[in-house]
């Protein structure tokens, strides 16, 4: 009886290295596997492997949405365009997010007559009525959508929607911007040879997020190392987008009340220059710096950035002081009685 213990304890003990060594492996396979194909699902401990940017606080002082347009022609923004075809385990952003969709792990939400999104059930898109809107080719089969990588109308993205937060997070009192919504356009061609763009579609920047942190791009034609990853991209905001719009109380795109281009990049100008001072504006009120100076006086923006550049007073010329007249000698005794003799 005890020798068989003794040989079962042997037993387990020989595939302890077996089983320790089985498990490591298994992971960096599914790591690898989720690599190759980011359309599966992720689990929370893969979820959990990936960094990725905090969500925007429920409760924040302060807050103002901005929305810009990025066009995909820009070179700062071809990251997201590119590769045009799947070039081994990289693919470009509207193929990643089509492949999710249409595979059911995100959800896609309606791009409603007023630029707004809208993140609830009722507002999502059904994925037959998306294909059919734009014409997607795609076969069904035992209730899923099956679409050909060369029927993905990736080519014909060529710009994006996004939505930034800026805020002031009260729990710590940073400013911080976040990317929270993304709508990808589709550009085609009409009757008449005029070119059209069609929002498609309004992405919740937390769904996609944790696929977006295992995409590599490559962000420079002058370093082909896929250096950085698509959530990394969006965090530290490589991208280079106008803004058309932001949250307010009418519900007014700048073009609305922009009647005119020059107006239109003016109005752009001056939202851009308010969240730079409202920025600056709080590190000026965190006090003064150790020579005295005001903090906001180091930063350059606004009216800072104005004295920095303004030209320094040319020095007025000092006037030279008045010649003393020069006294006469007097002379000896003797010559001033003679002289009083002669007159």
């Amino acid at each position: 009886m005890k020798t068989g213990r003794i040989a079962i304890s042997v037993a387990v003990i020989a595939l302890l290295p077996a089983v320790m060594s089985a498990q490591p492996q298994r992971r960096i396979q599914e790591q690898q596997a989720a690599r190759q194909n980011p359309s599966i699902t992720l689990t929370e401990r893969a979820r959990a492997q990936y960094p990725v940017q905090a969500t925007v606080p429920s409760e924040v002082n302060w807050k103002r949405d901005i929305y810009r347009e990025l066009d995909l022609k820009k070179e700062v923004n071809a990251a997201l365009y590119y590769p045009e075809e799947p070039l081994g385990d990289r693919v470009n952003f509207f193929t990643l997010v089509f492949r999710l969709i249409i595979d059911g792990k995100i959800p896609a939400y309606e791009y409603r007559l007023d630029g707004n999104e809208l993140f609830t059930d009722s507002n999502k898109v059904d994925v037959g009525s998306l294909l059919e809107k734009f014409y997607v080719y795609y076969e069904e089969k035992d209730g899923k959508y099956i679409v050909s990588q060369t029927d993905i109308p990736s080519s014909e993205v060529l710009k994006y929607y996004i939505k930034e937060s800026n805020f002031l997070d009260q729990r710590t009192s940073d400013y911080q911007t976040r990317v929270t919504a993304v709508c990808p356009v589709i550009i085609r061609e009409d009757i008449g040879s005029s070119f059209t763009q069609y929002p498609m579609f309004w992405l919740n920047y937390d769904d996609i997020r944790p696929y977006l942190s295992q995409t590599r791009v490559m962000t420079s034609s002058l370093n082909n190392t896929t250096n950085m990853s698509l959530d990394d991209y969006f965090v530290m905001r490589c991208y280079d987008g106008e803004i058309y719009k932001t949250s307010n109380l009418h519900n007014r795109p700048l073009a609305e009340y922009c009647e005119t281009d020059t107006l239109l990049k003016a109005e752009q100008s001056n939202i851009e220059k308010q969240l730079l001072d409202f920025e600056a504006g709080l590190w000026a009120s965190a006090g003064k710096s150790v020579e005295g100076k005001s903090v906001a006086d180091s930063i350059p923006s606004g009216r800072n950035r104005a004295k920095e550049n303004k030209a320094p007073a040319a020095a007025k010329p000092k006037k030279a002081p008045a010649p003393k007249p020069q006294r006469q000698a007097r002379g000896t005794s003797a010559e001033r009685v003679s002289l009083q003799r002669t007159r």
